[in-house]
C-alpha cells in the first residue's frame, strides 16, 4: 500500500510538472480561452431566440450571443483539456514504459494521471466560470462551473485514451479537434432546434451542455446531467488502463536476461 501511494504521488508529480512545461498549452489556457468567448460575444447577434432544453423540458427564450458565448466556452475547455491531456500523456510513453519495467504499478500510473485531469478540469473551469460571469448575466455560477469541470473531465478522458492508442501525435490532435468541434456544433441549441439533429444525447458534451445552458440561462438546475460526463470519464479511463495492461510491460527484463547469459 505505501509503495503504491508513493508511486501516485510522485507520479501525479511528474504529471502536472508536464504540464506546466508546456508552454504552448498554458498559453491557450489563458490567452485563447476568453478570445473565444468574446469572439462569440461579438460576432452573434442579440436577437432573442427560441432554444429547447430537455433538461428542463421547457423553452428558454435568450440572446442568442449568451448562448453562444456558453457553448463557446465548453468548446474551448475541451480542446484546452483534450489537448494538455494528449500532449503529457503521449509525450510521456517512453518515460511511463521506463517505470514499469521498474517495477512501478500500473494502477497508480493511471489514477495519477486521471487525477491530474480531474484538477486541470477544475482549474480551467473555474478560470472560465469567472470569464463567464463578467461576460453574461450568470444565474448559478457554482453549478455552471461543474458543467465545465464535467466538459473538461469527458475530454481530458478522452485525451488521455488517445494519448496511450494513437501512433502519431498529428493524428491525435486531429481527432480531438474534430470530435470537439462535432460535439459542440451538434450541442449548440439553436443549431439543434432548426435541424433537429437526433443522436446528440450521446455525445460527450450533451449533459453538461444542458447544466451549463440551464445554470447559466435559466433558475433551475438539472444536477443529474452534470453525472454524464463522469461516465465519459470513467469509460475512456477504463479503456486508458485496458490499452496500459495490454501494450506496456510490467516486470523488469533483468531477471531473463541474466538466465540467457548463465545458460
Amino acid at each position: 500500500m505505501r509503495l503504491s501511494w508513493t508511486a501516485f504521488t510522485e507520479l501525479l508529480r511528474c504529471t502536472l510538472l508536464g504540464h506546466l512545461r508546456n508552454r504552448l498549452a498554458l498559453v491557450l489556457a489563458v490567452v485563447f480561452i476568453p478570445v473565444w468567448i468574446a469572439v462569440a460575444r461579438l460576432c452573434t447577434s442579440d436577437e432573442v431566440v427560441r432554444i429547447w432544453l430537455d433538461a428542463i423540458s421547457a423553452p428558454v427564450f435568450t440572446r442568442a450571443s449568451q448562448v453562444a458565448q456558453v457553448a463557446s466556452a465548453l468548446g474551448a475547455v475541451t480542446l484546452v483539456t483534450g489537448f494538455i491531456t494528449f500532449t503529457e500523456t503521449f509525450q510521456s510513453r517512453q518515460v511511463d514504459r521506463r517505470l514499469l519495467l521498474a517495477g512501478y504499478p500500473r494502477l497508480p500510473m493511471l489514477l495519477a494521471k486521471l487525477a491530474a485531469v480531474a484538477l486541470t478540469a477544475a482549474l480551467l473551469a473555474f478560470y472560465t466560470t469567472i470569464l463567464l460571469w463578467i461576460s453574461l448575466p450568470v444565474r448559478h455560477a457554482g453549478s455552471l462551473g461543474l458543467a465545465l469541470a464535467g466538459a473538461g473531465l469527458a475530454y481530458g478522458g478522452i485525451g488521455l485514451l488517445l494519448g496511450s492508442l494513437v501512433r502519431g501525435e498529428l493524428e491525435g490532435f486531429f481527432l480531438i479537434i474534430m470530435l470537439s468541434l462535432v460535439d459542440t456544433g451538434l450541442q449548440n441549441p439553436v443549431f439543434n432546434t432548426l435541424m433537429d439533429v437526433a443522436g446528440v444525447s450521446a455525445l460527450p458534451l450533451y449533459g453538461v451542455n444542458q447544466l451549463a445552458l440551464s445554470s447559466a440561462l435559466t433558475p433551475h438546475i438539472p444536477w443529474s446531467h452534470g453525472l454524464l460526463s463522469l461516465t465519459w470519464s470513467a469509460a475512456t479511463g477504463a479503456l486508458a488502463l485496458l490499452v496500459l495492461h495490454s501494450h506496456r510491460p510490467s516486470r523488469s527484463p533483468w531477471p531473463r536476461r541474466s538466465r540467457v547469459q548463465a545458460g
